[in-house]
Parts: structure tokens; sequence; C-alpha cells
């Protein structure tokens, strides 16, 4: 997994595979999920990363929040 974050877009982006996307779904709360040629999630995006507290911008290391 590869996660990326692009400041100028405020996007946190979480790569599960290395496989192209060929479809996606917006999912509320500003999160879009891409799916592979399979039906698999390739990868998954988080708009406006540090509003949301997401990331913060600055930081070597990136908070994950898990919620049961």
């Amino acid at each position: 997994m590869q996660i990326r974050y692009d400041p100028e877009a405020d996007v946190l982006l979480l790569i599960l595979r290395d496989s192209p996307p060929i479809d996606s779904i917006a999912e509320p709360g500003g999160i879009i999920v891409s799916y592979g040629e399979g039906g698999e999630p390739v990868s998954i995006e988080l708009l406006n990363a540090s509003k949301k507290q997401w990331m913060q911008p600055g930081l070597a290391s990136i908070p994950v929040l898990l919620k049961a």
C-alpha cells in the first residue's frame, strides 16, 4: 500500500493495489473509492484531508483513525 498527500488539492490518496482504476464511486463525506477490473478496490481518495483531520500538513506521520 502507498500513501500520498497533495497539499495543494488537500487530497490524501491510499493506493491499495498496483492496478489501473476502471470505475469509481463517490461516497458521502468526500471519499472516492476506485475499483479495478475485477471489482476490487484499488485506491481511496480522501478529499479535504486536513480540514477533516485525516492529514496534518507538515507532519511526517499520518494518523490512522479506526472506528469500531
